[in-house]
């Protein structure tokens, strides 16, 4: 750990001497007023103002010229607005967690208010999946194109001795050629014993086409490191002090333990890490290029993934919690995953036929432990587990896309044609744009994958987590509707079916063990998003609606989320030279039995016994913008600062208390 903590700081350093430079000299020299960096279309128009302090006086770059260009090419522009929906992403994960309920600390878990939908993939996901909700894929990395040099610095204060930082740096050298790169850091000691969180994510990326535009490389390198201090959560004890009942009902022993400090836990021995390398390379070749006088062209193309992940949990001495352990001290469980994936394709594209890719991919993967387990059961039986699954993979596919006077077509598939595991996935829709304001879609998805490899294979310290499994594929099929009304209301609704559903769950001995649920299950989602605005104050309202049938006791979520947000927004002092936005924000979902997190595994499971949430939870913020710089202040959780916080978002594991927090997000353009 204490390298960990040096090798974040050296790489705070590099990054700060990358930066400072390009901070010094673009204080003053913002492209656009009301423009920023973001991945949603610039509001308001554009200004022509001109470059301060050039000889020649040239006008500045329109903002439309600093592009971000995701994984599939669809292209959006930097966007330096103060608007509530950034707000919203102005956290930990930068983007929306409206189906998300955090833990205690920044940097920890999320409990899911709606599972996550990781559809699209023909291997198994790596495990640990309650560590991944800040752990960047391949399809989370951008590219960019920018006419001047630009900078981003997010900045966010956490809980107790510790900070955030989001520092990104971009560069055309020429106009051919894009560099960019970026670390993300946090550090954040907790309210809480022995909940310490640090994690870093440093990504770097390329993209490049030649002069005639025939040859265009994107790509990326990425290495992460998320470091979680394991508790246990709060111990028997600890919950009653939490609670301030029995001995503890008396107010001096409420305000001893309001320092969340001295709140027992479970225990203060254990730690989790999970790491990650990717290489990722996207590179193709105009074999007809499309020009004036042709409508078509044909393209071969390769994409190459090469993912080095892993998983390890220490504790330097068993705790009866988990059961029986092999070793009395300095456990420890380490779990890798090597993936090699290559995909080749042929792109045809014409502005009449619309745009058809062929594909073929392998992939080969080694997964696994560094030793090989035996285990006698019950009834004297000797039983191997093994210590790796290792194999390769041939999948096909395409993809089709069409958009003609507003209407859209679409469609993906890829199948698995060899190799030890089965799995495929499709989609399909059509869609229908009136404007920017209107539109209509429909989709429907197909999707058959083996469960995440900790179902699979795992092995541990602890006696009874250790297993092999050979369980069928989940099958999941979805119908999805989209209908948007810009000034009047945003619809998703969605109804999706699942069989053989994998979860984890506590057996007869209070041991987590993996499970598979033999009926359908049936969910149906509806999600509304509306916001009115008169003069200036608004109100924007977001609701989901969740029904399960068939499952409701393996697959549990809120029927009901909301989040309600009153604010005021106005532009004060000469010139506009401030817009001030403040407001308050109420979350609300009812109470359910949420899952429950096993530090072990890294994973949720399945709980019937405790319901959770049913309480408030009220943000006041108060938003700032001055030039192309957004200035964030919030009280979280204000309704806690009156009466002690008796609630928890995932057993055992309470939810944040009331605090001030403090950050920004600085744009620089050279």
């Amino acid at each position: 750990m204490p390298q960990f903590k040096i090798r974040m700081r050296k790489n705070l350093i590099i990054i700060f001497l990358l930066l400072v430079g390009p901070m010094i000299w673009a204080q003053d020299r913002n492209p656009e007023e009301d423009s920023g960096f973001g991945r949603s279309p610039v509001q308001g128009t554009n200004k022509s103002t001109r470059r301060p302090g050039t000889k020649d006086d040239k006008k500045k770059p329109p903002i439309t010229d600093y592009k971000i260009i995701s994984i599939k090419n669809d292209t959006t522009y930097v966007d330096t607005t103060l608007t509530l929906q950034k707000d919203y992403k102005f956290n930990y994960l930068r983007r929306d967690d409206f189906e998300l309920q955090p833990i205690h600390n920044v940097g920890q878990t999320y409990n899911s208010l709606a599972k996550r939908e990781e559809s699209d993939h023909l291997l198994p996901l790596f495990g640990a999946r309650a560590r991944h909700f800040n752990f960047m894929e391949a399809e989370d990395i951008d590219y960019y194109h920018v006419p001047t040099p630009l900078t981003e610095l997010y900045f966010k204060t956490t809980f107790e001795q510790g900070q955030q930082l989001d520092a990104f740096f971009t560069v055309n050298t020429s106009p051919q050629l894009n560099l960019s790169i970026a670390y993300k850091g946090v550090r954040s000691l907790g309210k809480y014993q022995h909940a310490l969180t640090s994690t870093g994510n440093f990504r770097s990326t390329v993209n490049y086409i030649t002069k005639n535009k025939r040859y265009s490389v994107k790509s990326h390198f990425v290495s992460q490191d998320l470091l979680n201090e394991e508790n246990g959560g709060l111990s028997d004890q600890g919950i009653e002090q939490y609670l301030a009942l029995g001995d503890f009902a008396s107010q001096e022993a409420q305000e001893d333990f309001a320092d969340r400090g001295a709140i027992s836990v479970n225990f203060e021995n254990a730690e989790s890490i999970l790491l990650g390398k990717r290489f990722y390379l996207d590179h193709q070749f105009a074999i007809i290029k499309k020009t004036d006088s042709t409508n078509t062209e044909l393209s071969l193309g390769h994409i190459m993934d090469l993912t080095d992940k892993s998983f390890q949990f220490d504790q330097t001495a068993a705790n009866d919690l988990f059961g029986e352990s092999y070793e009395s001290a300095n456990q420890s469980d380490k779990v890798a995953l090597e993936d090699f994936s290559n995909k080749v394709f042929l792109d045809f594209k014409n502005k009449w036929l619309g745009q058809l890719r062929i594909a073929g991919g392998s992939s080969n993967y080694n997964y696994g432990y560094n030793s090989i387990l035996s285990q006698v059961d019950n009834q004297g039986n000797t039983i191997n587990i093994t210590n790796r699954i290792k194999g390769d993979i041939y999948s096909v596919g395409g993809e089709y896309y069409n958009n003609y006077k507003g209407f859209q077509i679409f469609a993906d598939a890829m199948s698995i044609v060899s190799g030890d595991f089965d799995g495929n996935y499709f989609n399909a829709g059509v869609g229908y744009d009136l404007n920017d304001k209107y539109g209509l879609q429909a989709k429907i998805s197909s999707n058959s994958v083996a469960p995440n490899y900790n179902f699979l294979l795992y092995q541990s310290d602890y006696v009874n987590y250790n297993w092999q499994n050979s369980f069928e594929n989940i099958e999941t099929q979805k119908i999805q509707v989209n209908i948007k009304a810009k000034k009047i209301a945003e619809l998703e609704a969605s109804y999706t079916t699942i069989d053989n559903y994998t979860y984890f769950a506590k057996d007869a001995d209070s041991i987590t063990v993996p499970l598979q649920f033999s009926e359908s299950i049936d969910l149906l989602k509806v999600k509304l998003t509306q916001g009115v605005k008169f003069w200036k104050i608004g109100l924007e309202n977001t609701v989901m609606y969740q029904s399960v049938s068939g499952g409701d006791q393996v697959y549990n979520v809120p029927e009901i989320i909301t989040r309600n947000s009153l604010y005021f927004e106005d532009h004060w002092f000469k010139n506009n030279a401030l817009f001030l936005q403040t407001g308050v924000t109420l979350k609300y979902f009812t109470k359910y039995a949420a899952d429950a997190y096993d530090p072990v595994l890294s994973e949720f499971y399945v709980q019937n016994d405790e319901e959770l949430g049913g309480f408030p939870q009220i943000d006041i913020f108060f938003n700032a913008k001055i030039k192309q710089t957004r200035i964030y202040f919030k009280v979280e959780n204000f309704g806690e600062a009156f009466s002690q916080n008796k609630e928890f978002s995932a057993p055992g594991y309470a939810t944040r208390d009331a605090v001030i927090r403090f950050g920004l997000v600085w744009n620089f353009f050279l």
